[in-house]
C-alpha cells in the first residue's frame, strides 16, 4: 500500500491522549480501505500504512486490554 499525506492532510488523535500533545498515535482519512498511522512526535515521518481490517482489529485488542 502506499499513500503520501499532503499538507492538509487532518490528522486525529484519540480522546484519551495525554492533551500534551506528543505522546500520541494519530491517524487520518485516507483512500478506502487503509489507515494511515503517525507517531505525534514525528510528524514529518512517513506513516505507517494499514490496512482497515488490521486497523479494526488493533483497535479492538486495544478496547480488550489485549495490547499493552
Amino acid at each position: 500500500m502506499n499513500w503520501t499525506p499532503d499538507p492538509t492532510t487532518a490528522w486525529r488523535k484519540s480522546s484519551y491522549s495525554d492533551g500534551g500533545g506528543t505522546n500520541c498515535l494519530e491517524v487520518a482519512d485516507g483512500p478506502p480501505g487503509i489507515v494511515p498511522v503517525r507517531d505525534s512526535k514525528t510528524p514529518d515521518a512517513r506513516p505507517l500504512i494499514l490496512s482497515a481490517t488490521s486497523w479494526s482489529r488493533f483497535v479492538e485488542a486495544v478496547k480488550g486490554g489485549l495490547a499493552q
